[in-house]
């Protein structure tokens, strides 16, 4: 049953959803979070009719809005009635529907181009990405707040999701028992390469991968560093997912990533996705993973903060 508190919300949500571009609106923002401006591009609407039809689905509880910097995102509603409500209708979409279907090949489409600018710019900078990074934050202190949460001890099979230059590899791969980085980018691949044959890491390796479908099946490392990568990532969610699947039970994530900031330069001129995260939003994507989180550590640096959230997979119970 859904979890409406009386028959008035109910109405207000059917209401609000018994219209064609708003059916459409709650199917592609249940596939991810969108701007105004990828909503109008897919629909083939005016922005101010889109804003019209988004408001209304808000106020109804049926979609979440949140905004970042400059640019605002909209998503299906999880919480609440609106939430459950929200859940049920897409249920009940026609999966065949060919307007629905196109919709659909359109936010591909979309996507894909998004990941097309993001892969050039990393080409374009593969080597001097250490450069780029080092202007954001002090790596050496973020590098030693990660080994203090770490601990002593060996660190067993590592997974550097989104290994870029290496260097999560370089520093953590002589406490690990075997080391894997994977990364969307050759050219970043072959700085990889070059860092592990500097540190004679023999035992590490880097592959071309696909964050979201890791090469590697379930329960299969001990620890996963997500370094200063989710703030690329179309879907951060379902990457912490794909990450914590391939998680031994008690084993680690380590997510190091920036706390929400203003600095739109990063999104317009190195296609940042988004501008930092809350702890609550990345707690949650941990839970729905299976993860149970520990307490973020912070680490202010000028106009943008570092932060390093840790989750350790829950063992299984016993029976």
């Amino acid at each position: 049953m859904l979890p409406v508190a009386d028959m008035d919300g109910l109405l207000a949500g059917l209401r609000a959803a018994a219209e064609p571009t708003r059916l459409r609106l709650l199917a592609l923002c249940a596939r991810g979070d969108l701007t105004v401006s990828d909503l109008t591009g897919i629909l083939g609407q005016s922005q101010p009719s889109v804003s019209r039809h988004l408001k209304l689905l808000c106020d109804a509880g049926l979609l979440d809005r949140f905004r970042e910097g400059a640019w605002v995102f909209y998503r299906l509603a999880r919480d609440g009635e609106g939430g459950g409500l929200a859940g049920a209708m897409i249920g009940l979409l026609p999966p065949a529907d060919p307007v629905l279907e196109l919709d659909a090949r359109r936010l591909e489409s979309l996507k894909e181009a998004r990941q097309g600018r993001a892969a050039a710019y990393f080409r374009a900078n593969a080597m001097r990405w250490g450069e780029i990074r080092s202007l954001h934050v002090d790596d050496a202190l973020v590098e030693r707040a990660l080994l203090g949460m770490l601990g002593e001890g060996r660190l067993g099979d590592l997974l550097d999701i989104g290994t870029g230059t290496g260097r999560m590899l370089e520093l953590l791969g002589p406490l690990a028992r075997s080391g894997l980085g994977i990364d969307e980018s050759r050219e970043m691949l072959s700085v990889a390469r070059a860092t592990l044959d500097r540190a004679g890491l023999t035992h590490c390796s880097v592959r071309l991968a696909d964050l979201y479908q890791l090469p590697l099946p379930g329960e299969s490392i001990d620890l996963a560093v997500v370094h200063q990568v989710l703030h690329y990532a179309e879907r951060p969610g379902a990457a912490v997912a794909e990450a914590a699947r391939a998680l031994r039970p008690g084993g680690r994530l380590m997510v190091v990533d920036f706390a929400p900031h203003d600095l739109e330069v990063l999104r317009t001129e190195h296609e940042h996705r988004r501008l930092g995260f809350l702890d609550d939003e990345v707690a949650g994507w941990f839970r729905e993973a299976g993860l149970e989180p520990g307490i973020p550590h912070r680490l202010p640096g000028g106009r943008l903060t570092v932060v390093i959230w840790p989750a350790r997979r829950t063992l299984h119970e016993e029976t």
